[in-house]
This record gives C-alpha cells, sequence and structure tokens, in this order.
C-alpha cells in the first residue's frame, strides 16, 4: 500500500522535505484543478506510483466537485487510458 500524503498544492509519497514521488496541481477559479507535473523518483519506479497519484487527483476532484486540466503528459496519458477518469476532465 502506497502512503500518499496531501499538502497545500501536492500529494506526495515520502516526506515534506524530501518528496520521493509528486503530483503537482494549481486550483484555477473554483472548478478547475490544472496538474502540471508528477515525478517518481528512480527507486520508486515500476511500482505504479505515478498512477497512484493521478488516481488520488481524480478522487480528489470528485470530492471537490471539480474538473480536471491534465497539461503534465504523464497525468493526460493517464487520462487518455481511464475511460473511468471521464467525468473529471475538463472538456
Amino acid at each position: 500500500m502506497i502512503d500518499i500524503k496531501k499538502d497545500t498544492n501536492s500529494f506526495y509519497v515520502g516526506e515534506v522535505n524530501q518528496k520521493d514521488a509528486q503530483i503537482h496541481f494549481v486550483s484555477t477559479g473554483e472548478e478547475l484543478i490544472i496538474v502540471d507535473h508528477t515525478i517518481v523518483s528512480d527507486s520508486l519506479r515500476g511500482q505504479h506510483v505515478g498512477e497512484a497519484l493521478v488516481k488520488k487527483i481524480v478522487e480528489f476532484a470528485r470530492e471537490e466537485g471539480k474538473k480536471v486540466v491534465p497539461l503534465c503528459p504523464f497525468a493526460k496519458s493517464q487520462f487518455d487510458r481511464h475511460e473511468e477518469y471521464d467525468d473529471v476532465l475538463a472538456k
């Protein structure tokens, strides 16, 4: 199980001062979350941590009633692969 934590503009794995993986976002207006980058350290690669972080941002958007703009290429690829995320994808 991956322990994903939240701070102001990101979900991350690791510690605040040593994030081993992170998905960073910016809220814009009342309705949108822009995902601008996802990073996973070499030590966590291949463990589906990036996918788990995108799933977490999708869950967060649903809870907050917001839509996601996946500017980050990795997040965009995950939205393209998972039709079940379409409900929170900003069109």
